[in-house]
């Protein structure tokens, strides 16, 4: 099989409006802007964990500022009992199915990860309808800057 024919016509304008986007000096949420505005994106959803609410709002902030509507939840949508899940646990559960859910139902062209759980940015990208970047990783550990262990040298 040919590399070409992994990729529908769809992913090729990705790849290239990705391509065409790219500025060395712009920072991440710039050049999500501007391939946002090169690929005539009009609606942008954020899905984000709590701990990050603060600046999910900044974000939208940013993205509302460039033109964009933009669609925010956070991982607690729903209040999903964790027990109605996995028995025998207590609390909220996040719910990153619920969180692809409601950016469907608000039409998101593009949706931008921030800090949800492994396993749950998982969920969320694998139920997601829209396209998903990742803005944030969480990392307990490292203050969400995995690549200082990969910059490290007692790694």
């Amino acid at each position: 099989m040919d590399d070409k024919d992994l990729y529908s016509d769809h992913d090729i304008s990705i790849m290239k409006n990705a391509a065409d986007s790219l500025n060395r000096n712009n920072d991440r949420i710039q050049e999500i802007i501007e391939f946002a505005k090169i690929s005539n994106i009009k609606i942008i959803g954020i899905a984000h964990c709590t701990t990050f609410t603060k600046q999910a709002n900044q974000l939208r902030t940013f993205l509302e500022l460039a033109g964009f509507t933009v669609e925010q939840v956070n991982c607690k949508i729903g209040k999903v009992p964790f027990s109605d899940l996995v028995p025998n646990y207590k609390g909220i559960s996040c719910n990153p199915a619920g969180q692809a859910h409601y950016l469907e139902e608000k039409n998101t062209e593009l949706n931008i990860m921030m800090g949800l759980c492994l396993g749950h940015d998982l969920i969320f990208n694998a139920k997601s309808k829209a396209p998903v970047t990742p803005l944030i990783v969480k990392d307990r550990k490292l203050n969400h800057h995995s690549i200082e262990k990969l910059d490290s040298s007692d790694s």
